[in-house]
């Protein structure tokens, strides 16, 4: 009798890599990911076609035509100005905007993106900067505890829409103008989660830790920055994830009372008044994505951060 050939222990683990990593994928987010996003798409295709149905049945009875069904979708799919674009004419709108034209050109999205990067970034490190400052003040003080949280909560009740033209006309009385007065617009959305955040980690630590350092005879500086301080990190970039998300947003809308010709709130503008929706939803999605990178890059900053200090990513 001939005895059956045995397996080699390195071919046997590789074929159970190669089985298991379906099953690794499916454990992980890519796929619930994709079926989220194939979930909107398909949303969005079948409400542009009912969006769009009106106008196209009108035209085809204008034009005394009788398309079949699938013609009727494919023409509501493919309006010049629709109600709502279908996600190809969006993408291809964006690939025209971004890859066919240059960088440096007005009609890029790269330009426009640019510009209200610009004003995102100055705004959400001021707005930082100012929220860390806040947090660590009524730490300190029982006063502005009592005083001056209540007002930090207050002021998010005013609509943006509101408060930019007055932000922009006050600014633009003292001779400031350009890039700062849209900053201050974002610096006034992102520094509240930052404050609040921060008073939170900044008071997150246990009482026991507390007065182990009291023990210790910590001084209040050393209290702050060797308990206090490494214990507020990871509420920190939690806010500032909510921070830089609400700066860009404070971008756009303080791009539009000023007549700005550059920048995605620009581009949102010149879209409504001249009715050219793809472009509208292009700005939409292309500010989208901006704040997807953004968020990334922060999310990215907290897990090096937190490995330098020795914490779990």
């Amino acid at each position: 009798m001939t005895s059956a050939p045995v397996a080699e222990p390195g071919a046997a683990i590789g074929y159970r890599a190669r089985a298991g990593w379906p099953r690794r994928l499916a454990a992980g987010q890519a796929v619930p990911v994709l079926v989220v996003c194939l979930g909107i798409l398909a949303i969005w295709y079948v409400a542009a076609v009912a969006l769009n149905a009106p106008f196209q049945r009108d035209a085809f009875a204008r034009a005394k035509a009788s398309p079949t069904t699938l013609e009727f979708v494919a023409a509501t799919l493919a309006q010049d100005r629709p109600v709502l674009p279908s996600p190809h004419q969006v993408a291809e709108e964006l690939w025209k905007t971004t890859v066919t034209v240059r960088p440096s050109s007005k009609r890029s999205l790269v330009y426009h993106g640019w510009v209200t990067l610009s004003s995102t970034l100055l705004g959400f490190l001021m707005g930082t900067l100012l929220g860390v400052a806040l947090a660590v003040a009524i730490l300190h003080s029982r006063t502005l505890d009592k005083s001056l949280m209540p007002w930090i909560v207050a002021s998010q009740t005013i609509p943006i829409l509101a408060i930019a033209p007055m932000v922009i006309v006050v600014l633009n009385a003292v001779g400031i103008t350009g890039l700062v007065p849209k900053a201050a617009i974002s610096t006034y959305l992102s520094f509240f989660p930052v404050t609040v955040g921060m008073v939170k980690g900044l008071r997150s630590p246990e009482p026991i830790h507390l007065d182990l350092m009291r023990t210790y005879s910590a001084s209040r500086a050393q209290l702050f920055w060797k308990l206090r301080w490494p214990a507020s990190v990871p509420f920190l970039f939690t806010s500032m994830k909510v921070a830089v998300a609400a700066s860009l947003v404070g971008a756009i809308v303080g791009e539009m009372p000023t007549g700005a010709v550059a920048g995605l709130g620009a581009r949102l503008l010149s879209g409504s008044y001249y009715g050219q929706t793809v472009q509208i939803w292009a700005a939409l999605l292309a500010a989208a994505l901006l704040a997807s990178v953004l968020v990334a890059i922060v999310g990215l900053a907290d897990r090096i951060v937190r490995r330098r200090m020795g914490a779990p990513a």
